[in-house]
């Protein structure tokens, strides 16, 4: 444990660890939290109390969370003069498992995304994503409870490794000369230039971990998506490398689309594949045909959000960053700064972000309990604003009234 000069660890509780790639999880375990910037701390106060009801209703009492204050973004610029201190970097790395709000990511110029660095420091090479629609929220498509998909975006490679060059430079412009020079390829002087590493290794961990997932929850398919119609050697290879671990690896639990005889898959999973494109239309007009997604990061950060607002929106998307031994959960929405401290947005976001800590943790019945009350609050018609505007018949109720409702239907759940 470093000396740390703001985080103060709870006395009564314990780290998670693993073994084995498994994680090891106590009745109290310690949970850093970061409460994120701009309406960060809101949905917090609104979400914890929702996270430590359901496990206390569905544990009798015997499980508590002790929760564990770290920084980042602009509160720890306020205390440490950085957006990221040393110290929160270690302390997430010795207690693991860690929820967060949103954190703030200037447009052009500054620092790189807090969001995209922690992901790197810790491996965090799965972005989970589940899309699944509550009965009730406002949507802007005829049927979206046809929506049911879990993502898995590949977090670490792709244009998010960082890589670039800004026009002018004098690092863009030998790169301009060595691609000409030294491989034959045209660049325009003036181009930015940005790298696009996608790995076997990447893609092969991220789909394993794709497959598990739907054996694990008895689900039906698994879709690659890419542009490897264009991109052939990054998103290309993406495509066949997936085809091949799950050949390699799951032989005896998958089958690949085009081999699905005229009486079905025999009980395997199925393994298709669709362009990126394409497979935005897809998810439109045909959304019960797909169950799991597996794709590079930039499609993933793309169809996320384009399946967020399938289901009503990002207010009601979780998300998770999961590595092989750590993982930070997180709202999947911006920090919306001019709502800051109005106590009015939707926390349905890190509420059922912390869902999936709570499943991950392996408490799945506290986890249900959030996901009952959640559904119950919505279809009692007590909402934030945001979905309050369309829903006729509706009472607006503030961010922490909100999670005071989820709380009660919890307990008129059990």
């Amino acid at each position: 444990m470093g000396n740390w000069q703001q985080i103060v660890v709870p006395t009564d509780g314990d780290r998670i660890t693993f073994k084995d790639g498994k994680q090891q999880v106590s009745d109290t375990p310690i949970v850093p939290f970061i409460r994120g910037d701009g309406i960060g701390p809101d949905i917090w106060a609104a979400s914890q109390p929702v996270l430590d009801a359901a496990v206390e209703l569905t544990s009798g009492g015997r499980r508590d969370i002790r929760w564990m204050e770290v920084y980042a973004g602009e509160r720890a610029l306020e205390l440490y003069q950085t957006y990221l201190p040393e110290e929160t970097i270690e302390a997430l790395r010795e207690y693991a498992v860690a929820i967060k709000g949103p954190l703030t990511t200037p447009v052009g110029g500054g620092f790189r995304s807090l969001n995209v660095t922690l992901r790197q420091i810790f491996d965090l090479y799965a972005c989970i994503r589940p899309v699944r629609y509550v009965d009730g929220v406002p949507s802007p498509v005829k049927e979206p409870e046809k929506v049911n998909v879990v993502i898995f975006r590949e977090n670490t490679e792709d244009v998010y490794s960082g890589i670039e060059f800004a026009s002018g430079t004098p690092e863009a412009a030998k790169l301009i000369a060595f691609l000409k020079d030294e491989l034959g390829k045209n660049v325009r002087a003036e181009s930015g230039i940005g790298i696009k590493p996608i790995s076997q290794f990447g893609t092969d961990r991220l789909v394993r971990r794709a497959i598990q997932y739907a054996i694990d929850h008895n689900l039906p398919s698994v879709t690659i998506v890419h542009k490897g119609n264009i991109q052939k050697f990054t998103e290309g290879a993406f495509r066949d490398w997936s085809y091949a671990l799950a050949a390699r690896e799951f032989a005896d639990r998958t089958i690949r689309e085009d081999a699905v005889g005229p009486d079905g898959p025999g009980g395997k999973i199925v393994i298709k594949d669709r362009i990126a494109d394409a497979m935005f239309q897809q998810i439109l007009l045909r959304p019960a045909e797909y169950s799991v997604l597996a794709m590079p990061n930039l499609n993933g950060d793309y169809f996320s959000d384009a399946c967020a607002a399938q289901i009503g929106g990002l207010g009601m998307a979780p998300g998770a960053n999961i590595g092989d031994s750590a993982a930070i959960f997180e709202a999947t929405h911006g920090t919306a700064p001019k709502y800051a401290g109005k106590d009015m947005v939707n926390p349905g976001s890190v509420i059922l972000s912390g869902a999936m800590l709570l499943e991950y943790l392996g408490w799945q019945a506290a986890a249900d309990l959030v996901h009952e009350g959640v559904r119950r609050t919505i279809a009692a018609k007590t909402v934030t604003y945001d979905l309050e505007r369309q829903m006729p018949g509706a009472t607006k109720v503030s961010c922490s009234a909100f999670g005071a409702e989820i709380v009660k239907h919890m307990r008129e759940a059990v």
